[in-house]
Parts: C-alpha cells; sequence; structure tokens
C-alpha cells in the first residue's frame, strides 16, 4: 500500500537558508505548508524569507500566482531563533554545508528536540545517508531529499534511503515531492546517487577527448549540443557549475568507489582548479569569461563540392535522414541495400557510422581505404552540425567529397583527429553504460534512471531509452571496441546491456 504525502498542516523545517535551502522552503510553502527556517548565521533566516516572498510577488506579477496566494504563501514563513523552535516540524531538510560530521551532529542535536514521528530528509548530493544515519537513535527516520538547483524551478527529486532507512519514510516522501509538484524517483545510498553518478562520462569522455587531442572545446561543445541535442556542452556546463565543485564530485565519487577507474579524475580539471580557474565565477576557466574576451567558435570545415556519384545503402537511420535532406538540397542519389555496413558512397569514399573502431583501424580490418566516419547524432534528420574521423589510409579527394556530401545535406562538418568512438557515440555509449550498472546494482529503476537524468540535468533523452533507439547491441559493440583499444577497464560492459543484448530485446522491455 503506498503512502500518502504529508498532509498541509504538517509544518516543515529548512536548516540552512543558502540558495538550496531557500529553494526547498519556497516550495515547501508553495504548496501549502507553514515552513520554519533556521541557519545559525545572525539575520540569514529573515533575509531569506525576504528573499523568497520577493519571488513569490514576481510570480504574481508573472500571472502564475494570484496576488492573495502570493501574500499567503509569503506569510507561511518563519524566521526560526534557535533549534528548538523547530519542535513541532514533521519533516526537517537540510542545506547545510556538505560535511558528514556536521549533518551528523545537526540531526542528532534534533532528535532531542522533535517528536518521534518527525521525518528527517537530508538533502545531501554526495555524502552517504548511510553514514549520516549512522549517528542517529532513530536512523530509520533519515532518508535523503535531494533536490536540484535551482529547486523551484527543477523537477527532480531524489528519494534516497539509508541501510537503515524505513520504507515507509522513503514512500512517504516520494509522496510528498509528487505532491510538491515535483517528479520524484527513488535511489539506493550509493556514491553519487543517480544523477551525479550518471553524469560522470558525460564530462569525463569530453575532457579525455581534449587530452588527446581530438578537437578543441568549442568543437567539442558544439557537437554535443547540435548533433547530440544536449542543452550545454560539457566545457560549458563545468565552467557554469564551477571547476571547484565538478571537480571534487568527480573526486568524492572515484574515491568511494575505491578508485574505480570509470570515475577517474582528470588532469586537466585539475590543473584548473590548482590555477584557480574556476570557470565563470572567477572569470576564467575552459573558456576566457573576462571583459573583452572573445568566445573561440568550433572548427568547421570549409566548404567542399560533393564530387562524384552518390550511393545510399541500407534503411538505417542515418540513411534514412541523410536521403531525406540531400532530397531537400535538390541533389540526386541512388539507394541500394546494405553490404558491410557503410551507410554511403560518394565518388571513392565510404561513410559509416563509428562502432567505436578509428577510421583507421576499420580502414585496415575492411580492407577499404577510403573511410570515412560519422558520429551519432541524436536526430540525424534535424541535427545541425557533425562530426567525421578520416582514416589515415583515405585519399585527400575522398575525404573531401565525404565532407562535401554532408554539408550538402546540410550539415556543418567538424573534423576530429582520428579517435575511436568520436564525441556524441562515446558520450551517449558511456551515459548508458553507467546508467545500466546503476540499474543492474539496485541503484534505481529503468525508469527512474532515465527520468533522473533528463530532468535532474536537462539531457534530451534519457540513457537508456537512447541506448535503445541506437540499438543495445550496437552500444555494446561500441564499448567493446572503445576496451579494446585503450585496454582499459574504464569501459567494461554492464551486465544489464550484456543480458538485453543476448535476449534480443530493449532495455526498457
Amino acid at each position: 500500500m503506498s503512502q500518502p504525502p504529508l498532509p498541509q498542516q504538517t509544518v516543515i523545517a529548512v536548516v540552512g537558508t543558502g540558495a538550496m535551502g531557500a529553494g526547498i522552503a519556497q516550495v515547501a510553502a508553495a504548496a501549502g505548508h507553514t515552513v520554519k527556517l533556521f541557519d545559525n548565521r545572525p539575520g540569514a533566516a529573515t533575509k531569506a524569507i525576504e528573499g523568497i516572498r520577493a519571488q513569490f510577488a514576481k510570480m504574481a506579477e508573472k500571472g502564475k500566482l494570484t496576488a492573495a496566494a502570493a501574500t499567503a504563501a509569503g506569510e507561511r514563513l518563519i524566521a526560526a531563533e534557535q533549534l528548538s523552535d523547530l519542535a513541532d516540524a514533521g519533516l526537517i531538510t537540510e542545506a547545510i554545508v556538505e560535511n558528514l560530521e556536521a549533518k551528523q551532529k545537526l540531526y542528532a542535536d534534533l532528535e532531542a528536540i522533535v517528536g518521534p514521528d518527525c521525518i528527517f530528509g537530508t538533502n545531501t548530493s554526495s555524502i552517504s545517508v548511510t553514514a549520516i544515519g549512522a549517528a542517529l537513535k532513530h536512523p530509520e527516520r533519515l532518508a535523503g531529499l535531494h533536490f536540484f538547483n535551482p529547486a523551484p524551478l527543477m523537477a527532480l527529486v531524489e528519494i534516497v534511503s539509508g541501510l537503515a532507512t524505513d520504507q515507509a519514510v522513503a514512500d512517504t516522501l516520494f509522496a510528498t515531492a509528487a505532491a510538491w509538484g515535483k517528479t520524484p524517483v527513488h535511489a539506493k545510498s550509493t556514491p553519487g546517487f543517480i544523477v551525479n553518478r550518471v553524469a560522470r562520462p558525460y564530462y569525463a569522455e569530453a575532457l579525455r577527448l581534449a587530452q588527446e587531442g581530438a578537437a578543441d572545446y568549442a568543437t567539442i561543445d558544439a557537437l554535443l549540443r547540435e548533433a547530440g541535442g544536449f542543452r550545454m556542452g560539457p566545457f560549458e556546463l563545468m565552467d557554469m557549475i564551477g571547476h571547484d565543485v565538478n571537480f571534487a564530485v568527480t573526486n568524492s565519487v572515484w574515491r568511494a568507489f575505491y578508485n574505480d577507474q570509470r570515475f577517474l579524475p582528470s588532469l586537466i580539471q585539475q590543473e584548473l582548479v590548482d590555477a584557480g580557474f574556476f570557470g565563470k565565477k572567477t572569470g576564467r576557466g575552459f573558456y576566457d569569461y573576462r571583459e573583452g574576451a572573445v568566445r573561440p567558435a568550433p572548427q568547421t570545415e570549409a566548404a567542399q563540392a560533393p564530387a562524384g556519384k552518390i550511393t545510399l545503402f541500407g534503411e538505417s537511420t542515418a540513411a534514412d535522414a541523410l536521403a531525406e535532406r540531400l532530397d531537400n538540397g535538390s541533389l540526386s542519389f541512388s539507394r541500394a541495400l546494405g553490404s558491410d555496413g557503410r551507410i554511403a558512397e560518394i565518388g571513392r569514399a565510404a561513410l559509416y557510422v563509428t562502432d567505436g573502431r578509428s577510421a583507421t583501424q576499420r580502414a585496415f580490418e575492411s580492407g577499404v581505404a577510403n573511410v570515412v566516419l560519422i558520429d551519432l547524432a541524436l536526430d540525424y534528420s534535424t541535427a545541425s552540425r557533425l562530426a567525421i574521423a578520416v582514416a589515415d589510409q583515405c585519399e585527400p579527394d575522398a575525404a573531401n567529397a565525404a565532407i562535401g556530401l554532408l554539408q550538402a545535406a546540410g550539415f556543418a562538418v567538424s573534423r576530429l583527429a582520428d579517435i575511436p568512438g568520436l564525441a556524441v557515440m562515446r558520450s551517449v555509449a558511456t551515459l548508458a553504460n553507467e546508467a545500466a550498472d546503476a540499474v543492474n546494482q539496485g541503484v534505481c529503476s529503468v525508469v527512474a534512471a532515465d527520468s533522473a537524468m533528463r530532468l535532474g540535468v536537462n539531457y534530451p533523452c534519457g540513457p537508456l531509452a537512447w541506448a535503445d533507439q541506437v540499438g543495445v547491441a550496437n552500444i555494446r559493440t561500441v564499448l567493446a571496441n572503445l576496451g579494446t583499444s585503450y585496454g582499459e577497464d574504464r569501459y567494461r560492459i554492464s551486465p544489464l546491456i550484456q543480458r538485453a543484448v543476448f535476449a534480443g530485446r530493449n532495455i526498457h522491455d
């Protein structure tokens, strides 16, 4: 039997009134609860309440709330002068410093103040809920209630169960978050929970591409946006988050998983942190944000003529989209049955979608010298940019003809160094692999993993749904080839993906 949400008459308390704490208080007050705010900094709670009331007033001005509702919500906010003022709370959540001892002490102090039915919901993003609860007399009342910043706007809330968490407590928080207009997901207390764990490859693979000289930051960012459909590229996103924060989370997850190579921190980011180049907030990161600085443009190939007869092969999404785009450009072509996986030929050039091998390796193993690989796109019919890699054996005229073909289809073409998996494909494959491992290890469900990544970090598609779209067998092949190319455990394939492939089914089946 599912648990009901906390009733509106339940007093909610928020300890810590920075941006996150204030955001959570705003959400709870908007949902009809009396909300008490406490902060050990003098005047901080009162200042936070003033800010929240100003937000309610702005919402009323924009017609998102009536003036009466905005006033009523603001009046439900109360500044608490001491912890004992929270004695009547039915739920206390904290958004204090990310420090285990500080959180343990807070909740141990609160246990002596509140009633036995009061629920504790920690907003920690990286500390073990099990470890926080270990200091309590009644750890079963504690669960993670992890909002994302800014809490009033972001839909996702991770409900995280520690080893001692009562399932009824987790279910009550789940129902309450839903009643507050959020989309909750259940997760187990493991390093990074869902989002901060599954998101690591988005940063890690981009950093590795840069370290190997595949392309510059602006080009990789443009490809992840314009071909991958991500709202922000990995480098601009890290600059926005702050390298001090992002690097610390990566290190935390890496250490918590006993130095698993899948979460290995990057020397490039270490250098930025050592230099104090934390991103936007310090004026320098991967990009220069100082006054007068010019944002670099992505590398785009010069215009080439699509010289030679064009043949499209098979009925893949890439080939079909290419046909549609060439039709729109009034460029003639013929179609034929697929043979060795190529999607197109133009003159002597053969175009393939990357399978995790380098173009040079694929040319060697296939005996086809003029191999040009194209990257994955979320939607080949609408993508504005596409990455390619060219085999070392490929003749320059053949490479130029392939570039001309893609340009005639309306793509801006960025040529990367011949690294395995290109940019979007290896990012999607490793994201799907990490999400699959989280599911396989009982951290969350398939649906929760996809929902968390779409709503928590605005991915254009859940990574497991994306794997189904690309083809789970194709994802497995890409990972296997990356593993062979690098000889690293970093690309080991999740058992969940293996089973799906061997069973001939999608992950969501």
